[in-house]
């Protein structure tokens, strides 16, 4: 009888243990992103507030978080935020799940310039989140030159003075739109032309790097940078004294979107973060870490105004404006090949 009953007493115990351990699953929400996507107050207060405990997981690029979806077969994560090439072919591959809007009442509080967008036209996956330009920012007490475009970056005078990002397509690019042509050229012969015409750039440019290159032309390391839009933020935030580019040739422009995995263990947490930040105070304060344009037009009166002007859209400002799209593969391979030979060029 004692025998009997402590195993009863076991297999209760057992099942409250498991039941537990499920229940806390539940309550696990997996962010799959960049570094530094949400301020930390915002991610805390949510916890707070719903108790859902986020699992926040980094990539290093697009293409890694691409791998690492189709091998979970669009599991695994709750809430990716991506770039928008990108997000076409997740879309475009069955990974992506269509939101229940109406489990997102804040929705509404997005601004209409940013949707509809080439990869999702009807507006079933995505929610817009962050939006940049390619952006020229120098000091002019220590280039001698105006720059009003991306040309004037092959000046002599600006001799190992330039930083670069380190995104492939967006620096060929740069030179195909001074050749007159397009961010998305697929012809190998032109896009080997622009290459040529990198190797002319190559003396100019001092630092290739994604990160923080801010940093180098607030410190005096360069005196001119092409950067990401949150970088611009920050260095004109710093120093007003700088001056801020939208390159003469035409612009290119980017869209982060997140979306919610094909098969997330915990799709009702991601509907749920998605409409916490949508909120118009929180994403303000979103949009204010992150530093790149607002898509939350009921965010916009709630940034301050120091950020306003750096992350609000300009009236008019997305006429000559192209985005980054796939590219064929003979393509690809030329853009590499060329992106290739000018890193060796410049000794990065």
């Amino acid at each position: 009888m004692k025998k009997t009953l402590s195993s009863v007493i076991l297999a209760i115990s057992l099942l409250f243990f498991f039941s537990g351990c499920d229940g806390g699953k539940d309550k696990r929400f997996t962010v799959y992103t960049w570094e530094g996507m949400f301020p930390a107050e915002i991610m805390n207060s949510f916890e707070k507030e719903t108790g859902y405990r986020i699992n926040y997981v980094n990539f290093d690029s697009n293409e890694t978080m691409l791998s690492k979806l189709e091998a979970a077969g669009g599991g695994d994560y709750d809430l990716v935020v991506a770039d928008d090439y990108i997000i076409e072919a997740v879309i475009a591959g069955g990974l992506a799940q269509k939101l229940d809007k109406s489990q997102i009442p804040n929705y509404p509080n997005i601004n209409p310039i940013y949707l509809g967008p080439f990869y999702d036209p009807q507006d079933e996956y995505t929610v817009p989140y962050g939006a940049g330009v390619q952006t020229i920012v120098y000091d002019p007490s220590r280039t001698g030159a105006d720059i009003g475009g991306f040309a004037d970056l092959w000046q002599g005078s600006l001799r190992g003075k330039i930083g670069i990002t380190g995104n492939s397509r967006v620096i060929n690019g740069m030179a195909l739109k001074v050749l007159g042509g397009s961010y998305n050229e697929e012809d190998p012969a032109l896009i080997a032309e622009a290459g040529r015409l990198m190797l002319l750039l190559a003396p100019n440019i001092r630092l290739i790097k994604d990160d923080n290159l801010q940093d180098d032309l607030l410190s005096g390391e360069v005196s001119v940078a092409l950067m990401y839009t949150d970088q611009a933020s920050k260095a004109m935030l710093a120093n007003p004294a700088l001056k801020m580019v939208f390159p003469r040739e035409g612009i290119g422009y980017g869209l982060m979107a997140a979306f919610i995995p094909s098969k997330a263990p915990n799709p009702a947490a991601a509907r749920a973060f998605l409409n916490y930040i949508l909120d118009a105070r929180r994403g303000a304060l979103c949009f204010e870490n992150l530093g790149y344009y607002c898509t939350f037009s009921a965010s916009e009166p709630f940034i301050s105004e120091e950020y306003r002007k750096y992350l609000t859209l300009p009236q008019g400002f997305n006429v000559n404006m192209e985005t980054l799209r796939l590219v064929n593969e003979a393509a690809e391979e030329e853009h590499e090949r060329v992106w290739t030979a000018f890193r060796a060029a410049t000794g990065n």
